[in-house]
């Protein structure tokens, strides 16, 4: 029986060990954080479950435009437990708001729930789960800091990423804060402002927005989502706008400190923004650190991720890396395959590397902005030739119905074949919309194919036939 060793327990980590166990291996994973990693307990279960409380006060907000009143007058009446005083949400009357400590709670203990089932599940499965810090002693070894080791025919490394701390802004947990710290909050922000506009920067000012804060938004490039598709991008700029969010383009924090109950952050340009709390999202940093990879000559890049193939595999043999720690693509479900195609590898089955090119992504702002395949970056710098349809979900008759006038729906096509190269989706859950551009993407299907496919009427899905029929290639009606 083949034995395997994991280092982290994140998606990488615990998807590689079901996949081992399921394979007749004997596996042990070693974390010290929680089962479910950073992923599960501090980062993307606990954020995810925040927006769905902000997504809620989005469609509050929104109510009265499609004819809801509330009663007594206007006014919701206060339940056993509910705080009168709670800050109202934006467009929303007094009375309506978040009691963000009942919030926090209830994201913290999904969270904590969440692991439980992982580790349940690696339980069953009869994964050894090991509670502790561990390192590489060989290629072969893992230790833990009580001296016991490990041995294992095939290490797999998942150690994650940390957020990253700029020099001048040390994170104290109670006012300048990283996306770990602020689920301990017992009082909504009275004015966050945000450094970072990538996609957590923009995620966490689009929800503490919708629950009622003030928000500020420090970019050091000249738009918010500076990666990401620039339509999509103009569309939620416009929303913060319209919302009440401001955005600071083109302006770098270099330093922030508290002042009594406020903290004080200093931009390049010389100015100086104040807030209740500061919140840094200014990326990540992998956990590569003092865990024995040089000891054992896996090597590195600059930035300290892990080198790795599409296999998963490191520059030592029987040594494998997933997750955020190899710099491939910071996605939950990236590290998950890594961590698949790794065990599948190793233990002999038919296994198909890695497709980057078919990875669906999803930002979850409000409009939410999901993505696969190529990107417009790619067209305009003629890395790719292909032809975009963009059609907007204003003219949508379900979009109409909801009241949903921002986003649209952008495909990538292949002249000539009309093969489908990637799309864009902005709309509310974009990202459920999206699995039907990624089935086309990573089968190789083509316009016509998803023009012909019956959609409902009316459904907000129905824009991705209608852009498939616009898109279709101009000879298939030759004939006619």
């Amino acid at each position: 029986m083949p034995r395997i060793v994991i280092l982290g327990g994140g998606p990488g980590g615990y998807e590689a060990a079901l996949v081992g166990a399921e394979l007749g291996a004997f596996v042990t994973l070693v974390d010290s954080d929680g089962v479910g990693g950073a992923c599960v307990l501090t980062d993307c279960v606990p954020s995810k479950a925040l927006i769905a409380t902000s997504a809620a006060m989005t469609e509050l907000a929104a109510a009265p435009s499609l004819g809801v009143r509330l009663r007594d007058g206007g006014h919701v009446l206060p339940e056993a437990g509910w705080d009168a005083g709670a800050a109202p949400g934006p467009g929303l009357p007094p009375g309506i708001g978040v009691d963000i400590e009942r919030v926090h709670a209830r994201v913290r203990g999904l969270a904590a729930a969440q692991s439980r089932d992982i580790e349940t599940r690696l339980e069953k499965e009869a994964v050894r789960v090991v509670h502790a810090r561990g390192r590489l002693v060989g290629p072969h070894a893992v230790e833990v800091a009580s001296g016991e080791a490990f041995f294992g025919d095939i290490i797999l490394i998942a150690t994650g990423a940390s957020p990253r701390v700029l020099p001048n802004i040390e994170p104290d947990g109670e006012r300048i804060l990283t996306w770990r710290h602020i689920y301990d909050l017992r009082e909504l922000p009275e004015h966050l402002i945000v450094v970072g506009s990538g996609v957590t920067g923009a995620e966490f000012a689009s929800a503490y927005q919708a629950l009622g804060a003030n928000v500020t938004l420090v970019s050091s490039r000249d738009r918010v989502l500076p990666g990401e598709d620039p339509d999509a991008a103009k569309v939620l700029e416009e929303v913060f706008q319209r919302r009440g969010v401001t955005v600071l383009s083109r302006a770098r924090a270099e330093a922030a400190r508290r002042v009594g109950d406020s903290v004080e952050v200093d931009l390049a340009d010389g100015r100086t923004i104040t807030g209740s709390h500061v919140l840094m999202a200014v990326g990540s940093v992998p956990r590569t650190s003092d865990i024995g990879l040089a000891e054992v000559g896996v090597r590195r890049t600059p930035t300290g991720h892990i080198e790795v193939d599409r296999m998963s595999r490191t520059s030592v043999p029987g040594v494998y890396a997933a997750g955020d720690c190899t710099g491939v693509l910071p996605l939950a479900s990236v590290a998950a395959m890594q961590g698949r195609i790794a065990m599948w590898h190793a233990l002999g089955e038919a296994v198909t590397p890695l497709r980057l090119g078919t990875v669906s992504s999803n930002i979850f702002t409000e409009p939410e902005i999901a993505t696969v395949g190529i990107s417009q970056k790619m067209i305009e710098s003629g890395a790719v030739a292909a032809q975009t349809t963009i059609l907007p979900l204003a003219r949508n008759p379900r979009a109409k119905m909801q009241g949903i006038t921002d986003g649209f729906v952008k495909l990538f096509c292949r002249p000539g074949s009309g093969s489908v190269l990637g799309g864009v989706i902005v709309a509310p859950r974009a990202s459920e919309m999206i699995f039907p551009v990624s089935l086309a993407v990573a089968n190789g299907l083509t316009v016509d194919q998803v023009a012909h496919t019956f959609t409902i009427y009316p459904s907000v899905s129905g824009s991705l036939t209608e852009a498939a029929r616009i898109a279709m290639p101009r000879d298939l009606f030759a004939s006619f």
